[in-house]
């Protein structure tokens, strides 16, 4: 068991489960929200046995957002009279520490689903657009929040959202911070699936994942370590960082087993070396 007061980790390898686990406060993001994630992303990346990670929600919701409450009190520099330039230096400093917190998800190696279910609001949002794939169950309400409370989002989610729905949908979202159902959300590609009810979700989720840990872990790894280089760069850069990383990887024991397993027609068993 972990000694987190957020999140609850279940390692069930080769998959582990990272709950968000606030549910009487809908999962509303507090200070260890954003410190615990670090270190939490950090180990399953490092772990050889977990090769997928699940994000999902205890209770109710995925997340209704950030607590801002809690969180005023962690960032005393916003209520500062006097915004001095030595204020506003702290403040850059404690920005660039949340955003690590949701950034850490996408520097980890191991591919991130995000199971969602009912609010994924505000910060919820910026934590599932920091994930590999994103599935919901038909419950599940989004919103881009920060335009309705009076301040840009500034952890992530105006980098990422428009790479997954386009600029279009994405300025939409953020101009106008209204609610948008599951079924909007795949419309615009925001979730790969919708699913009927939250249990069901669970179980795709689990399903999903453990095809994906069928893979080669050094092959699924590699892809997502080429695809986040490839964000903002050239068609050529990107041709020239995937040659790099591929003749690293090749020759492995992988390959090897993926031969071998063609050769006497049975499913291959991927070791990662």
């Amino acid at each position: 068991m972990n000694n987190y007061k957020f999140y609850s980790v279940d390692k069930k390898p080769p998959v582990a489960w990272v709950y968000l686990n606030r549910p009487d406060k809908k999962n509303a993001m507090n200070p260890p929200a954003w410190k615990e994630s670090i270190p939490i992303f950090d180990d399953l990346d490092k772990d050889p046995d977990i090769r997928v990670v699940i994000i999902a929600g205890k209770g109710p919701c995925f997340s209704a957002g950030i607590d801002l409450m809690e969180m005023v009190k962690e960032l005393p520099e916003l209520m500062e009279q006097s915004q001095k330039g030595g204020i506003k230096w702290k403040l850059l400093s404690k920005i660039y520490n949340l955003q690590d917190s949701m950034s850490c998800i996408e520097r980890c190696r191991k591919p991130v689903i995000a199971a969602i279910h009912g609010y994924c609001i505000g910060a919820g949002l910026d934590m599932a657009t920091a994930c590999d794939i994103r599935i919901c169950s038909k419950d599940a309400l989004f919103s881009l929040r920060e335009a309705a409370v009076g301040f840009v989002a500034d952890v992530g989610v105006l980098q990422r959202i428009p790479l997954i729905v386009g600029q279009g949908h994405a300025r939409e979202l953020a101009y106008t911070a209204r609610n948008i159902t599951a079924g909007r959300a795949k419309e615009i590609l925001l979730v790969n699936d919708v699913y009927d009810t939250p249990d069901i979700l669970m179980e795709r989720a689990a399903a999903l994942a453990m095809e994906i840990a069928t893979m080669s872990p050094l092959a699924v790894q590699a892809s997502k370590d080429v695809l986040n280089y490839g964000v903002g760069k050239s068609i050529d850069d990107g041709l020239k960082y995937v040659a790099s990383i591929s003749s690293n990887i090749i020759p492995s024991n992988d390959l090897m087993e993926a031969v071998t397993a063609f050769v006497e027609k049975r499913k291959p068993v991927f070791s990662g070396k």
